[in-house]
């Protein structure tokens, strides 16, 4: 077995895997990163190498300390800031700040995050990229208010996501019943919380789409 493969290996113990932190080849160093038997203490000194595949897989690590992560959440690149942004172990101050990232696909990845903050979320709802709107649709931590407001977005998408979300109140699938994109009515109608009149609508509207078709 090659150094790159034993530091692959899920059975490697920590102290081989710090022993090969160490390694001038690179690639051995990223897997090295990525292994879930990789010790804390290993990842932070793997935080600040130079190369950015050890860096973006000690953002990914489950192992990787707070800490840690506090330190490449400042990381120039911006596809690591997104590793952190999704990482359980990031604090959520730390995802405070990620909030305002100036790359949009760490907010998104904010947005999905369960241990972004409610009030987070909410500011999230009315970000100006549509994408970032849609996470904060689906995340199931989302408040109601937030998401009746994300009712009424332009996006088709984000109200999918509304209508799909376990959070959204009856009065919000009500509206949502009727909106033009049958994608979000069939949404609505599956929706454990549809009100009676709302699922109605919706069936009542297929059946007269239905026959039309047909009588033409």
């Amino acid at each position: 077995m090659n150094k790159r493969e034993l530091a692959s290996n899920p059975s490697t113990k920590p102290e081989t895997l710090d022993y090969l932190s160490q390694d001038e080849d690179f690639a051995v160093r990223y897997r090295v990163a990525e292994n879930r038997n990789t010790k804390p203490e290993t990842l932070d000194i793997l935080s600040r190498d130079k190369n950015f595949d050890v860096r973006r897989c000690v953002a990914d690590n489950p192992n990787t300390k707070p800490e840690t992560l506090d330190v490449l959440s400042r990381d120039k690149n911006p596809y690591i800031r997104c590793r952190v942004a999704r990482n359980l172990n990031t604090k959520p101050e730390i995802l405070d700040t990620l909030s305002q990232d100036e790359d949009y696909i760490v907010r998104c990845f904010v947005a999905v995050n369960p241990n972004t903050k409610l009030e987070i979320l909410d500011v999230l709802s009315r970000d100006e990229d549509y994408d970032v709107r849609c996470y904060v649709a689906a995340n199931p931590n989302t408040k109601p208010e937030s998401l009746d407001v994300l009712s009424r977005d332009k996006h088709f998408d984000v109200r999918y996501h509304v209508a799909r979300n376990p959070n959204t109140k009856t009065e919000t699938l009500d509206v949502l019943s009727r909106d033009v994109d049958c994608g979000v009515r069939g949404r609505v109608a599956e929706h454990p919380n549809c009100p009676e009149r709302a699922y109605k609508y919706i069936k009542g509207l297929e059946l007269l789409k239905s026959l039309s078709k047909v009588s033409t």
